[in-house]
């Protein structure tokens, strides 16, 4: 048995420790919360007029067609389509590819862009380990899927921050083409 392997057997074992009807119900709620929190977020660096705001919003849709991309090429099934993995808890087994997570790639690194928010800060990273948990306790990514998908959506998301003011720049440029629809959102 390879590490990898390993490592995911025993992540779903770990889940399965704890799996109960309830847990199952809440884990799908909080998966299903991922498009809601990304567009609030969004919202909040709006309204407080952060210069963060391209930067996270391109990030979201690149980290998006990327983690798309790498499952096309990769195409492995998820794990509750695996029948090595029939023992795991599951609720239900959604369509597609498992690597990477695609949960893990979009929104690990984006707390990077919520530095001067400390407790927005902190209750995304709670919020996305809860989520990233999930995934594995639902039996729809491997632990791998969701390293993976961590380390990319972590070092986009870096050199995004890194080059913010560049990026806000260009995208503000970009807006000018567009000036009626500037001049409705107010950008």
């Amino acid at each position: 048995m390879s590490v990898f392997s390993y490592i995911n057997a025993e992540s779903f074992r770990l889940a399965d420790t704890v799996a109960n009807p309830a847990l199952n119900m809440i884990m799908k709620y909080w998966a299903e919360s991922f498009y809601v929190i990304l567009l609030a977020l969004l919202a909040y660096l709006y309204i407080k007029k952060d210069e963060n705001i391209f930067p996270y919003a391109i990030s979201v849709v690149v980290l998006y067609g990327i983690g798309e991309i790498i499952k096309l090429i990769v195409m492995e099934p998820r794990p509750c389509a695996n029948p090595d993995f029939s023992w795991i808890n599951q609720v239900g087994c959604e369509s597609g590819y498992s690597f990477p997570s695609n949960h893990a790639t979009v929104l690990t690194g984006l707390f990077i862009f919520f530095n001067n928010y400390k407790y927005v800060r902190a209750a995304y990273i709670i919020w996305v380990v809860i989520v990233l948990f999930g995934r594995i306790y639902l039996g729809q990514h491997y632990m791998t899927d969701v390293i993976v998908g961590a380390i990319i959506s972590i070092a986009f998301c870096y050199m995004m921050h890194k080059y913010r003011k560049r990026i806000d720049l260009i995208s503000k440029k970009i807006l000018v083409v567009f000036s009626p629809v500037t001049g409705l959102i107010g950008i």
